[in-house]
């Protein structure tokens, strides 16, 4: 026990220098936030459709983007995606064809040529993104799923069986551009683009089939369509209008949408297909606010699909804290004020199912000014914690988060990311790849833990309040089977099991409640032998537990932080997870380096660079005992 104590001490000095180093002169972290090769790939084929002169910048896209093909001809999402991935590969060979610096004669290119042709070519990739990019590229038609939503859904009330609002935030700012350039029929090429016609396979070049469900939302959209008062021309105009507008309105100070890459760029295609000048302000600002997003990891640059700063910041400054720096720290009050600079005062999309509500939340990006979410408020929240105590302004930045986080409690009792109450089961019915998934947003597991671990253990809240008995009652009622928790926004049930297990502890279960138990038990059946835990990105594709056979650090961290929360003493197990987590911080391996964070199940997957929260709490739980 001394000795892990020490070893914790002597590890937790050597990562309070290093952060407190890392730190920028406005009081930010701003670690590389890591999508894989997609928002690469995207970039290079918009600014070569574009003619951006940055050279420089696609030759270094380039290279990481072939750097990162497998043996097979093939790119993943994730090291151990077995078989590669389809989408990824075709995006990767269209972009290194269209950079100039790959030929269609180079073996890399042949490999993968062969690889996307084993797998049915074109007409069997499933990302909605690569079809909405092959589209408007004219390297095949819009797909089904796009152009048969009418852009009149933009029109329809909210009293409507289906209602645009009714959709999450991320999934309307990336569908209202696929939605003008398929209806507009938009498609744009160069002299010099990549053909990609022999990629295509005549038995696999038909549309997508279309589910029952999605053939009952279609006859939903249908009657509301014939509610609609005008003729069919003045409404469609109408409704054009409104897409247009709904973009304009939603970009930020850099020229992003919504501070994502991905509808950045889905936003200038619509804006092209809207006839604006290809050199118009937009369309450069748009690309400037792109080019911002590159960050360099492993001596390559890549493309955020939302830089991290806020998120960052936070986790950072709390960290520290907990680790023993003090609140009036140097450091400290410089991150504090930058969180503070970053609180929103808007009233914007979230309010539309939460009117009457005072805005205060936070949201991950620096320039995100009006989509805040639960999980970066309450990090925010915890990091400024301090300094409400004893500075007016703080307390007052306090509250109103506070106030927003209670306000955002879905009627479930459960908590959402970003909208409360926009989780219809009807728009699960796309027949689009991980439409479940962006359709809604609706309660889950890792963000109503958090949300209570951040209400009991900082804002002092307990099962004595309605609202925390209901987030309480929400999470036990949806842990599984085996005693785990499916999280939505990290890898996977390890992530879920480890925001459940801590918030319900943080609120006054005890620990020796049956769900309790049961997390405990679970977690502990799927350590490794070397003392870690690793949770495959597949989990979330086939939703159940893959073991990854190796350690990450993220979800050792996550693991043995849970299992600190309910023990009372420190167990061989834990001490040996330390142990081994110590050990991992100092490894550069791709098990360091494996994508914990996840967007959209089987497409989009995410690495941070922050989560380093456990070997405090181990000091200041076990430091005595």
């Amino acid at each position: 026990m001394g000795n892990v104590l020490n070893t914790v001490d002597e590890e937790i000095g050597r990562l309070t220098a290093f952060l407190i180093q890392q730190q920028q002169q406005d009081g930010s972290w701003n670690f590389c936030f890591e999508n894989g090769i997609v928002i690469d790939a995207y970039v290079i084929i918009l600014f070569r459709i574009l003619n951006v002169q940055n050279e420089a910048l696609i030759r270094q896209l380039h290279d990481r983007i072939l750097e990162r093909q497998q043996q097979g001809g093939f790119w993943t999402l994730y090291p151990d995606e077995e078989g590669g991935n389809l989408s990824a590969s075709v995006e990767a060979y269209y972009a290194l064809l269209y950079s100039g610096y790959s030929e269609i004669t180079d073996e890399p290119i042949q490999r993968a040529k062969r690889y996307i042709l084993s797998k049915g070519g074109l007409g069997k990739v499933n990302s909605i993104l690569t079809k909405a990019i092959l589209a408007a590229t004219r390297q095949c038609k819009w797909p089904l799923s796009i152009s048969s939503i009418p852009l009149e859904v933009l029109l329809f009330p909210n009293y409507f069986p289906i209602n645009f609002f009714d959709f999450s935030g991320y999934s309307r700012v990336h569908v209202t551009p696929m939605l003008i350039m398929a209806d507009l029929r938009f498609s744009i090429t160069t002299a010099h683009a990549p053909d990609l016609s022999d990629l295509k396979d005549p038995r696999f070049d038909a549309d997508e089939p279309i589910s029952r469900g999605y053939q009952e939302m279609q006859e939903d959209i249908q009657a509301g369509l014939n509610r609609l008062l005008g003729t069919a021309q003045y409404i469609h105009e109408a409704a054009k209008t409104k897409a247009k507008k709904f973009m304009l309105q939603r970009i930020e100070s850099d020229g992003t949408l919504y501070s994502y890459a991905s509808s950045t760029i889905l936003m200038i295609f619509a804006l092209l297909a809207l006839e604006y000048d290809q050199n118009h302000p937009l369309i450069t600002r748009a690309i400037q606010g792109l080019t911002a997003m590159q960050c360099r990891s492993d001596d390559k640059i890549t493309i955020q699909n939302s830089p991290s700063t806020v998120w960052d910041t936070a986790l950072i400054a709390y960290a520290l804290q907990s680790a023993g720096t003090a609140g009036d720290h140097t450091s400290i009050r410089s991150a504090a004020s930058y969180l503070l600079s970053r609180q929103q005062y808007k009233t914007a999309d979230w309010s539309i199912h939460n009117p009457d509500t005072v805005p205060g939340g936070w949201g991950f990006s620096e320039s995100n000014t009006i989509n805040p979410d639960v999980d970066d408020t309450t990090a925010a929240l915890r990091a400024i914690q301090s300094l409400s105590s004893t500075a007016p302004t703080y307390l007052e930045s306090w509250n109103r988060g506070l106030n927003w986080v209670l306000s955002m409690q879905n009627k479930d009792g459960g908590w959402p990311a970003f909208e409360k109450n926009t989780n219809k089961k009807m728009l699960t019915w796309l027949s689009i790849d991980g439409a479940k998934s962006a359709a809604i947003d609706p309660s889950e597991a890792d963000l109503t833990g958090r949300t209570l671990e951040y209400l009991g253990n900082f804002a002092g809240l307990d099962a004595r309040h309605e609202f925390i008995k209901r987030g309480t009652k929400w999470l036990i009622h949806h842990q599984e089977k085996d005693g785990s928790w499916y999280g939505r926004w990290g890898v996977c049930y390890i992530y879920g099991t480890w925001a459940a297990l801590t918030g319900l502890q943080a609120v006054g279960l005890s620990v020796n409640h049956e769900s309790l138990q049961k997390g405990t038990r679970w977690l502990l059946s799927i350590q490794n032998p070397d003392g870690g835990w690793g949770e495959s990105c597949q989990s979330d594709r086939i939703m159940r537990y893959v073991a990854l056979g190796e350690s990450t650090p993220s979800q050792t961290a996550w693991a043995l932080d849970a299992l600190i929360a309910v023990q009372p003493q420190p167990t061989p197990a834990v001490d040996q997870g330390i142990l081994r987590l110590i050990t991992s911080l100092h490894e550069n391996d791709w098990k360091s380096s494996y994508p914990t964070g996840a967007g959209l199940p089987g497409n989009f997957y995410s690495y941070y660079h922050s989560y380093r929260l456990t070997l405090s709490h181990y000091r200041k739980k076990y430091g005595g005992a």
